[in-house]
């Protein structure tokens, strides 16, 4: 094991606590107290965490100013119309209004039942599996296949997939590997409140910034960012905490977007 390497990722660990969340689309979770609430728009902040960080956050506070402060009696409550009322002219770069509005009758649908989100992922974690992977493509084709039977397959836009995406396809799945650390670890960040998942399980949401660190620190051998790539760096950060692997993932990844020194 590289000792200082070890020790200059758990420096910036512990470096980049709740005092350096900000901007990041956790905050948004961060502003709830309910469980699902804090599910919901941890969920809604994942899905559109891609692009520049600026964007990101404006149109979560768009997003979350409308939800209000009980995000998830919004949904229950108010109507179709309603929702196509309120959310219209709504667009995060390539997902439309359509597509934004789409996404919150998928999430309403599930939550009027009673239901959640973890109950979802929980009816296929496997335990015993090595990692999240088998778990993560039967959630997101669950998704896929409730938004085709919800919206009927005229409304399944490239945007609702962007959604969803698929490890067995080689996507890196970046949101929604994201969208598990915060909702599986628990420190000052992550909110940790789906305890019936193992954090060591858990694979590292790569974006441009993680590859490019990633690959410096040769954490990584390979050039393309996908699936494959995220298993590898999760396994070799695996060496220097075989319990937590991922709980390096914020730090590496603002030393990337605010063009530190790692």
């Amino acid at each position: 094991m590289d000792k200082a390497l070890k020790q200059k990722l758990e420096y910036h660990y512990k470096a980049f606590d709740k005092s350096k969340l900000e901007p990041d689309p956790l905050q948004f979770p961060h502003k709830y107290k309910k469980k699902n609430d804090i599910e919901l728009i941890a969920f809604i902040s994942s899905i559109f965490a891609y692009g520049n960080i600026k964007q990101i956050i404006n149109t979560l506070n768009k997003i979350t100013l409308i939800l209000g402060e009980h995000p998830t009696n919004y949904l229950i409550e108010k109507n179709k119309a309603v929702i196509k009322r309120d959310f219209k002219g709504i667009v995060h770069r390539f997902f439309t209004d359509e597509d934004i509005i789409n996404l919150l009758l998928l999430l309403k649908n599930i939550y009027s039942k009673p239901n959640s989100l973890e109950n979802i992922f929980l009816s296929n974690y496997d335990p015993k599996a090595y990692n999240i992977k088998s778990a993560l493509e039967s959630f997101s084709k669950y998704m896929l296949k409730f938004s085709n039977n919800l919206l009927g397959e005229e409304n399944m836009t490239q945007g609702i997939k962007f959604m969803f995406p698929l490890p067995l396809k080689g996507s890196v799945c970046k949101r929604m590997n994201l969208f598990l650390r915060w909702m599986v670890r628990k420190d000052e960040l992550d909110l940790g409140l789906w305890r019936e998942v193992d954090k060591s399980k858990l694979i590292i949401p790569v974006d441009t910034h993680i590859a490019r660190i990633c690959k410096g620190l040769k954490l990584t051998k390979k050039k393309n960012v996908n699936w494959n790539m995220a298993e590898e760096i999760t396994n070799n950060l695996k060496k220097f905490d075989p319990k937590d692997p991922v709980k390096y993932d914020f730090a590496i990844c603002h030393i990337g977007m605010r063009k530190l020194k790692f």
